[in-house]
């Protein structure tokens, strides 16, 4: 039996994926099935969320025992296909064949575009570099952000305390005293305090004064949002104290629940700043709403394309996107092609959560092509010595980097109540630890998690607080209120299928709610319905992972979506909507960039090749207030031993200096 056809028989390839090999093999009789089947394989691994296929490892797309070829048989055969193109000088030798095959990856040709286009992209951003600028000037507001930690400006080089230097220019001098005023009293404060090399936060709002492309990654709680805040105070006062426009400022994310959280904590974060001496002029510079990325980029209805691209870039002067992890390839490429020369990107996420559901894992090859984020380059230490201070050795980077963005990696500190303490189990599960972890888990101590072990029904454990939960989304008094109801509880899994899947559990809470609540709504909405979108609907302005909730008034069901403001939800005919599905139980794939009060994370009863780490580290921290997992000690073993990693070939392009 050929390999095409075992991959077929074993119920490996979707009909997508045996059709693609199909037509090939009408067009050309003659090509050999194991180019067939790679071609498959390569549309398969795009579905699984590769940028491309490795025919060295075929075991991690089908676990299967299938008569695979030698690596070398099979690279060699796909060589030399006409429907393959080979790479010479990064130039595709011929532009009809629809694969691609480069640094030992068999690419479908639009990822591989995808790929080039975004590493050419980011190195054009970060190869223009800000306007040098003595920085001196802002250390009276530098000082005031970063409270006591921050140093008091530096004495000249000349070492004339409380002077300058002959060489210092007046006008260095006019700008440090125009910044005075805005910093207030807290300037004086910062006189007292030296920064010490551990406040990673400074250094990153520091670093984006002398980058354009600035990645700021950390795990919850560590500090993204308030560095993000003081960076365009800091902006903002630079601006202001040379007479130019307040900097142009984009606040965005993948999904509108994302880019709301992100809205929200940085306009609790501007309201703290001017009880710290900050002048309240300049937190009023800041955005004080987000939005998510497809309407950043303005959406064209009935059409994949943007408004907003390289011939017209977006309109401002600092780009900040949150949850970067979740970022597919091709909407990372256009959003990158979309950024003009000059202009700052900003990129924020969690290095240890899941990669996006789409294809590319891009933050993370953004990642290990910047390096760990715990030194700062040679040329920016200098520069920022007077904001910094004199940083040690051992955190200093000799060796140029070819990628021409920074990274700042922030300290973990995952974010702490008195009801949730989180801390020591997400860094066990993040770093695999599965003996830790379950210890953490059966002692109890840990406030705010509980752990059901062998639990496999969350809908009998937990009954009492979902009913509730349940009739308090039926009960809000309005469609705007029923939507903010929905950050409260959710019932997270790891899988779609199955008794402890999310389809599982949505098909029985359906029955249990819709013969007390649908009250002639029709079938499938009733009062009080959860639904989540599952594809893009550019016409609709919906998007994969918007939620929303059904209300009745008198007979009819109206499906309620956000809106641009939280108060003024939009209004949907439930049968109008793009393709849906109810939302009372969510993979956690689907709940990433979403964070809920109380959280019952279920786990599948045997061994899934979805669960990884970064799975059950993605679940545990959307909990703020509590946690329940369910599932079995084995289960939670196998998922700590797997990483969720995937075939790319991004940070390799970016380690190539272009």
């Amino acid at each position: 039996m050929s390999l095409l056809a075992a991959l077929n028989k074993a119920g490996a390839l979707r009909p997508l994926d045996h059709a693609l090999a199909q037509s090939l093999r009408r067009l050309d009789a003659d090509t050999p099935d194991e180019v067939l089947a790679a071609a498959a394989l390569a549309s398969l691994a795009v579905s699984q969320g590769h940028a491309g296929f490795d025919p060295a490892q075929p075991q991690r797309l089908v676990d299967a025992p299938l008569p695979w070829p030698t690596p070398e048989q099979w690279s060699a055969q796909l060589v030399a296909s006409r429907w393959i193109s080979t790479v010479v000088d990064n130039t595709v030798e011929s532009e009809q064949s629809p694969l691609v095959w480069e640094n030992g990856l068999l690419y479908l040709r639009r990822y591989r575009e995808y790929e080039r286009r975004l590493a050419l992209g980011l190195q054009r951003i970060g190869r223009v570099k800000p306007e040098a600028r003595e920085v001196s000037a802002l250390a009276p507001v530098f000082g005031v952000l970063f409270g006591d930690e921050a140093p008091s400006p530096q004495p000249s080089p000349a070492g004339e305390r409380g002077g300058r230097s002959r060489a210092e220019p007046q006008v260095q001098v006019e700008l440090q005293l125009s910044l005075l005023p805005l910093a207030g009293e807290g300037a004086r404060r910062a006189d007292e305090g030296k920064l010490p090399t551990s406040n990673l936060q400074a250094r990153a709002a520091a670093v984006a004064l002398r980058h354009n492309l600035l990645l700021v990654t950390g795990g919850p709680g560590t500090g993204k949002t308030t560095t993000i805040t003081r960076l365009l105070v800091l902006l903002a006062a630079q601006a202001l104290a040379e007479g130019k426009p307040a900097p142009r400022i984009a606040l965005a994310a993948p999904t509108g629940r994302a880019a709301e959280r992100m809205a929200e904590s940085l306009r609790n974060a501007v309201q703290q700043l001017p009880a710290t001496g900050i002048d309240a002029a300049l937190c009023e510079q800041l955005p004080s709403t987000g939005t998510t990325l497809h309407r950043l980029l303005g959406v064209i209805p009935d059409s994949p394309r943007f408004r907003h691209h390289a011939d017209n870039p977006l309109p401002y002067d600092v780009v900040v996107v949150d949850e970067a992890s979740m970022i597919d390839l091709p909407l990372m490429t256009k959003l990158v092609e979309a950024v003009a020369d000059g202009t700052r990107l900003v990129l924020l996420g969690d290095p240890d959560q899941l990669p996006s559901v789409e294809a590319g894992d891009v933050l993370s090859a953004i990642l290990r092509a910047a390096g760990d984020g715990q030194r700062i380059a040679a040329d920016d230490a200098r520069a920022l010595q007077p904001l910094l201070g004199d940083q040690p050795a051992d955190t200093i980077e000799t060796q140029p980097n070819p990628f021409t963005g920074a990274r700042v990696q922030l300290q973990r500190g995952y974010r702490q109540s008195d009801a949730l303490q989180l801390t020591p189990l997400a860094t066990a599960m993040r770093q695999g630890d599965a003996t830790e972890a379950l210890a953490l888990l059966r002692e109890g101590n840990l406030a705010g998690v509980h752990f059901h072990e062998d639990e496999a029904d969350p809908l009998q454990a937990w009954r009492e607080p979902l009913q509730q939960y349940w009739e308090a989304l039926a009960n809000a008094a309005s469609p705007a209120e029923a939507l903010a109801l929905t950050s409260r509880t959710r019932l997270l899994t790891a899988v779609r299928e199955g008794p402890q899947g999310a389809r599982g559990l949505n098909a029985r809470i359906e029955e249990l709610l819709g013969g007390t609540t649908r009250r002639g709504a029709g079938p499938g909405y009733f009062h009080g319905r959860l639904l989540i979108i599952t594809e893009n609907s550019y016409r609709h302005r919906l998007f994969n992972g918007d939620i929303g909730i059904c209300q009745r008034d008198g007979r009819t069901v109206t499906a309620w979506f956000p809106g641009d403001e939280p108060t003024t939800p939009r209004a949907f005919h439930p049968a109008a909507l793009p393709a849906h599905e109810s939302a009372f139980a969510m993979t956690v794939h689907k709940a990433q960039g979403s964070e809920f009060d109380q959280i019952w994370l279920q786990l599948p009863r045997r061994d899934n090749r979805v669960l990884s780490r970064e799975l059950l580290y993605t679940g545990i921290t959307r909990a703020r207030h509590g946690l329940h997992i369910a599932g079995s000690a084995e289960v939670i073993e196998a998922a700590l031993a797997r990483h969720a990693s995937r075939w790319s070939g991004l940070a390799q392009r970016l380690a190539v200096e272009g």
